[in-house]
Parts: structure tokens; sequence; C-alpha cells
């Protein structure tokens, strides 16, 4: 069928000399359309992956004890602490308490599907810009079940009601933060900010 297409094409261009030019125009528009929809795409994307950037974690163990952290621990514990912010900020940019249920555990998963579920009930949305955290582990139970640690964590808060916003403010807060091992993540337990204000 291509081939018959194609001496279809050279046949009507020889008749024709401008049915060649309107299906390379055609061709050409088609190609351009193409193009276009994938640039829309790609620009999509490119602002969810910003969107979904998780925050800047960096973790200070040096005095870390009784226990040593293990390499492996280094790694993965700031990552998931960094995860964890991220889904607390879209649980309760979106109001989905689901969200939480991946890397938060007892009283931080508690009090903060409770903050989600109050926001649904009054129609606030809470908003985060993330600036970054800085952890320092204080301690590591002998047996790795249990680490504190202390964030000193930076972000813009915004509050919303519908779509406008009746709270907007800079903080840089201390929190106190419980992490367990889980199957296979790190899980916050709990997260006090060193006022006793919630996240």
């Amino acid at each position: 069928m291509t081939l018959f297409t194609g001496q279809k094409l050279r046949a009507e261009s020889a008749e024709n000399p401008s049915a060649l030019q309107r299906t390379a125009l055609r061709l050409g528009s088609i190609a351009f359309l193409l193009l276009a929809f994938a640039c829309v795409v790609l620009v999509r994307d490119l602002r969810v992956l910003a969107k979904e950037a998780v925050p800047r974690v960096q973790l200070h163990a040096e005095d870390l004890g009784p226990r040593q952290i293990e390499d492996l621990t280094s790694k993965s514990l700031p990552r998931d602490y960094a995860l964890a912010w991220q889904t607390m900020e879209q649980a309760l940019e979106e109001n989905r308490p689901g969200l939480l249920d991946g890397y938060f555990t007892g009283l931080a998963k508690q009090d903060l599907t409770q903050r989600v579920r109050s926001q649904i009930k009054s129609g606030l949305r809470t908003r985060y810009q993330d600036g970054g955290h800085k952890l320092e582990a204080i301690f590591y139970s002998p047996g790795g079940d249990v680490m504190a640690l202390r964030d000193h964590a930076k972000f813009d808060v915004e509050v919303s009601d519908g779509g406008k916003v009746i709270y907007q403010e800079p903080v840089s807060l201390e929190y106190m933060v419980i992490m367990t091992p889980g199957a296979d993540r790190w899980l916050v337990r709990d997260l006090q900010a060193s006022t006793g204000a919630k996240p």
C-alpha cells in the first residue's frame, strides 16, 4: 500500500506540481503541531517535577550516641525525612490525609491527619515553600530502633481560604523529631516544634 501511495503521489505531482507542495505543506503542518504538543507536555512535566522536588536535608551525626550511625542509615534517613516533609506538604496543600501513610506513624501521623481533617472542615489549605532542613542527630538507641533528631527548618507558609491567601509568613523553626525504622524506610513518629506548635 505504501508503494501504491508513493506511486500515486508521483503521478499526481507529475500532473499537477502544486499537489506535491500541498502534501509537503500538510506534512510540515502536522510535524509542527506534533512538535508544539510535545513542547507543551514537556513544560507541564517540568512544572510538575519542580513542584515535586524533595526538600533539601543535611544530616549531621558526628556527636551521635550511644550507637554510631551506619553508612546506609546516614543516606536513607535524610532521604526519608525529606520525603516525609514532601508528602506532609502535599497532604496539607491538597487536603489528602492518606498521603501521610507512607512516611508518618504514631503521634506525628495522628496529629497531621487531624490537622488535614480540620482544614477540610474549615475549607482551608496550607502551602509550604520549603527552604531546607539541617538535621542534627542527637540520640540513636543501642538497638537501632529509635533516632532522636533536631531539625533547623526554614520555609514559607501560606494559608488560603478558597483561592484567597489569608496568612503568609517566612518561618525558621527548630523541631524535635523522633524517627523509627519501618519495613523499607525510616518513619517520622513525632514532630514537635520547640515552641510546641505543630508543623
